[in-house]
């Protein structure tokens, strides 16, 4: 249900807290400058078409945004369905690309079922806890639960291949069964378990590729002119621009091809490269704020479903932060995770978007009751 008056829109408008929508929206242009630097001043090369992405996600949040929080938890778990289905799509129908199988061809448009997974994922645990009573979180059920709607999609990501975007979404589903109230002991018990299976998973569950990504994370002059090529050449970029940096499109990492995927994946070499050190806080800065707030806003929430929605969209918005600067600062091995707002790529600008618009739905109708329980889950 949306607003269906001028006044009701105008009124929900007028509470939204428009300082994130306006921060939200400066990293998005922050974004267009940088591909556009990158693409060496190529206005149709990427930075029209984010540009143009940004003003329609931007319209389609605020439209998120209105529609009663009650339609997107009765969406929820459709919502997921539908990913699922989508991702096996991918494995029958999917179009390759550099050697993966991520992108589903409609047409007009590409789209990449695992970035949709990232929201769906979280309106899915949200609304599982929401009806799970308090009593049952840690009990069979809850933890069990949990764990089948975290690693169905996981599973289907991981032979597309995508390592980045499966960890990406085991951190966030983790951290909601965190943030949903397990018990200690349980937490424990995973993490023990977790560690054990790490050398099992090194052997049995990488593909060649990326343990070699693995084996260069851990010592990158080991092959300078192949697996090694993409982070020595970021270290170059990073370092070069110094504190203040070579100012705007004067980047010659960027401008001479030495970095690959400066556009998409690696984008903030060029931040680096063209603005210094200062340039990489001041969007560090600005991504912290929009984190802080949007743990403002959970604060806010009464019911379960809405704070844990925010707290899930949150997270999964900084891990896509912090995985990508680690990755090209060289602290994490390479992992293809775009910088979110800033790098090109069209399904996870407008799945970002779509987040927020839902964390903006969850804020503004606070005051609505969602039902609780189910007969499923008693």
């Amino acid at each position: 249900m949306v607003a269906t008056n001028f006044t009701d829109i105008k009124n929900k408008l007028y509470d939204l807290n428009w300082v994130l929508p306006v921060l939200i929206f400066i990293v998005g242009c922050l974004g267009v400058l940088m591909i556009y630097s990158a693409t060496g001043g190529q206005w149709n090369l990427g930075a029209k078409q984010h540009f143009t992405r940004l003003v329609i996600g931007m319209g389609m949040m605020l439209v998120i945004a209105l529609v009663n929080i009650r339609v997107w938890f009765s969406l929820a778990y459709p919502a997921y369905i539908v990913a699922l289905m989508l991702l096996l799509g991918v494995e029958i129908f999917g179009v390759t690309v550099n050697g993966s199988q991520r992108w589903l061809d409609l047409g007009l448009t590409r789209v990449q079922p695992s970035e949709l997974m990232k929201m769906a994922i979280v309106l899915a645990l949200a609304r599982f806890y929401h009806d799970l009573p308090a009593r049952r979180v840690s009990d069979p059920v809850g933890i069990l639960g949990a764990v089948f709607i975290i690693f169905a999609p996981i599973v289907l990501i991981l032979k597309q291949p995508d390592l980045g975007t499966s960890l990406l979404i085991l951190a966030t589903g983790v951290i909601m069964i965190f943030l949903a109230g397990v018990r200690w002991k349980v937490i424990i018990s995973s993490v023990v378990l977790a560690i054990i299976s790490i050398p099992l998973f090194i052997r049995y569950g990488l593909k060649d590729y990326q343990r070699e990504r693995l084996l260069t994370f851990l010592n990158p002059e080991r092959d300078p002119t192949g697996a090694s090529y993409h982070i020595i050449q970021s270290k170059i970029a990073l370092g070069s621009g110094g504190l203040s940096g070579k100012g705007f499109m004067q980047g010659t990492q960027a401008s001479l091809k030495y970095v690959p995927e400066n556009r998409t994946d690696f984008i903030f070499t060029v931040i680096g490269e063209e603005f210094g050190l200062l340039g990489g806080l001041g969007l560090m800065g600005l991504y912290l704020v929009i984190i802080a707030l949007c743990f403002w806003l959970a604060m806010q929430i009464r019911s379960i479903f809405s704070r844990l929605l925010i707290l899930g969209l949150a997270t999964t918005f900084a891990l896509y932060i912090f995985i990508n600067l680690a990755m090209v600062m060289g602290l994490a091995p390479v992992v293809g995770v775009p910088l979110p707002l800033v790098s090109y790529g069209g399904t996870v600008v407008m799945t970002v978007l779509a987040g927020f618009g839902l964390m903006f739905s969850a804020y503004l109708h606070n005051d609505t009751e969602l039902p609780r329980g189910s007969g499923l889950l008693l």
